[in-house]
């Protein structure tokens, strides 16, 4: 089954299965990505390319606009649904369900964009004596296949160059044996003019090698998603994509073989973007987490070169990835990316799957406690301060847009009121919308004061956040005022306190030393962005006539991004 473009006459003619098809393959192109460079190289005449990375950045007259010898591009659009197709003369031609098409210097193209994963007829000045090397920078995509059940396929596959040479058809397809079965024609574009030798027919699988840069017309009627003798699931769909805030990406690998096989995993850097991308301030700090079972933890390793993964046979394994945030420098929303290359045993594939990150700001709501296990002794001649047991104290800090910090003694999160409400965090009640009370949460730190929202200073990896917490002497929440106790009088008869005399104002100077890294104790996933830890000291005064230190440490974990506290 063969599909041909044209723009010639009807005159150039090829005998060809036809598909009427419907609809087109649309992939979306993501806002930031990691760049690869891929060289195509061509003849005049017609030939076909297959992009494994999304182009969709640039226009094709951008694209091309120092390629002067390609002249048209053509689009397959495959219907999975379509099922009747006759042999016949008939060449399609531009406007046709089929095909999308671009000419260079046309006034009506309908082909405006490359995507990635997918297929193109690209023709160019000359004959087949005339050779062109072209390179099209491409947003790195996971792998991904639709073989359609009418055997209309315009495909191409990640293979690897190994020794100069790409792997055979034959042992490529071993694990898939309907693509290449006796009865499947198989044809390939090698330039020239559209007609008997071009595209040819692919007669012996295995001799034929498989060229990732081209696709290929397979006839086989079956439905499948293969595109290598390994399949890879991720979490998530996009990549291994981390955004601002995420900690884990997990990876599946199924082994389609009935061997062993040996993957190779190995952290590549990105190309630099094209004019008019973004910019990539450095690959990503990747981590491997594996599971201990004898501890029952997870052990993080940074990924700074390859590492395999034996994968049984028609078997899978889980792979979970996470991110060392502190590692990520630059201001927020810094883009990271790279990527990752998998190769195995077999010499088969080659698959790059993308890695990409932002560094995050710490603006948002976070929720934690201060562990305390030391407190300082006031006995003579006793020096220790370990306590017999730690206790915990909860702690609510908002962090907004600027860094500011403040730490407060209660929170809402919910729907706030307005002519439009949307989401937010308020520190009264009175701000929320009474039509979505119902659904809005209140998180309390009970050792602290009623209604307090306290400077903090700024909230940063490495820095220190501290605040005073004062409880004046007559104050509801101070530990000498006890309303119905009779030993409260003053020392006059009278219910009036003083300061100083029954009750005391008292002071807690909390300060909060917050880690560069992340300390023994904490995973270094997600710290810097779900998570910040580190060393908590609080100062007390009133209490006795000398102040009292407690040191202990501390754990916040972030529970909201809203940087605007509403009061």
């Amino acid at each position: 089954m063969i599909l041909s473009p044209s723009s010639a006459a009807p005159a150039r003619s090829l005998r060809a299965l036809c598909l009427i098809a419907l609809g087109s393959l649309l992939f979306a192109a993501t806002a930031h990505a990691q760049w690869q460079n891929t060289t195509y190289t061509l003849k005049g005449g017609w030939n076909s390319i297959y992009l494994h990375g999304d182009a969709s950045y640039a226009s094709l007259e951008t694209i091309f606009a120092s390629q002067t010898a390609v002249q048209e591009v053509w689009r397959w659009n495959p219907n999975p649904d379509q099922v009747q197709f006759t042999t016949s003369q008939l060449i399609p031609t531009a406007g046709t369900a089929e095909w999308t098409t671009w000419v260079r210097g046309g006034s009506s193209n309908s082909l405006v964009q490359l995507m990635g994963q997918t297929a193109y007829l690209v023709k160019c000045v000359g004959t087949t004596s005339n050779s062109y090397s072209v390179t099209i920078p491409q947003k790195v995509l996971p792998p991904s296949a639709n073989w359609v059940r009418n055997g209309a396929n315009l495909m191409g596959f990640p293979s690897l160059k190994n020794g100069g040479l790409y792997p055979t058809m034959g042992s490529y397809f071993a694990t898939f044996p309907a693509a290449i079965a006796s009865n499947v024609k198989i044809y390939k574009y090698v330039g020239g003019d559209l007609g008997p030798g071009n595209p040819l027919q692919v007669f012996s699988t295995s001799t034929e090698r498989l060229d990732r840069n081209q696709a290929y017309w397979f006839d086989s009627k079956v439905v499948g998603d293969f595109y290598a003798p390994i399949e890879i699931s991720l979490s998530n769909g996009s990549g291994i994509d981390f955004g601002r805030t995420g900690s884990t990406v997990t990876m599946r690998l199924l082994n389609r073989s009935s061997t062993v096989s040996t993957v190779t995993i190995a952290p590549v850097s990105s190309s630099n973007a094209p004019t008019g991308q973004e910019e990539i301030t450095a690959s990503v700090p990747l981590r491997r987490r594996t599971f201990d079972t004898a501890t029952s933890s997870w052990i993080e390793t940074t990924i700074s070169a390859a590492f395999t993964e034996v994968v049984g046979p028609n078997a899978a394994v889980e792979l979970t990835f996470g991110i060392d945030r502190a590692a990520m420098a630059g201001g927020s929303n810094a883009f990271y990316a790279s990527m990752l290359r998998l190769t195995a045993s077999s010499n088969l594939y080659e698959i790059l799957l993308p890695v990409t990150a932002r560094k995050a700001s710490l603006a948002g709501l976070w929720l934690g406690d201060a562990v305390v296990g030391g407190v300082e002794s006031k006995t003579a001649g006793y020096t220790g301060t370990a306590t017999a047991q730690t206790y915990n104290l909860r702690y609510i800090v908002h962090v907004d847009d600027a860094g500011s910090a403040r730490v407060l003694s209660q929170v809402y999160l919910g729907q706030l009121a307005g002519e439009s409400p949307q989401q937010g965090i308020c520190t009264a009640e009175s701000a929320l919308s009474v039509a979505d009370k119902a659904s809005a949460r209140r998180i309390v730190a009970a050792h602290l004061p009623l209604d307090r929202v306290l400077d903090g200073g700024t909230m940063a990896l490495g820095g220190s956040m501290s605040c005073t917490i004062s409880t004046p002497f007559n104050d509801p929440t101070s530990p000498f005022v006890h309303q119905y106790h009779p030993d409260h009088d003053n020392k006059s008869g009278t219910t009036a306190l003083e300061a100083g005399q029954e009750s005391y104002d008292l002071g807690r100077a909390v300060t909060f030393a917050i880690s560069a890294s992340a300390p023994a104790g904490v995973p270094a996933t997600g710290y810097g962005s779900s998570v910040i830890a580190g060393d908590y000291t609080e100062v007390l005064t009133g209490l006795r006539k000398d102040s009292v230190t407690v040191t202990g440490t501390f754990t916040l974990r972030r529970v909201s991004e809203i940087g605007v506290l509403t009061q």
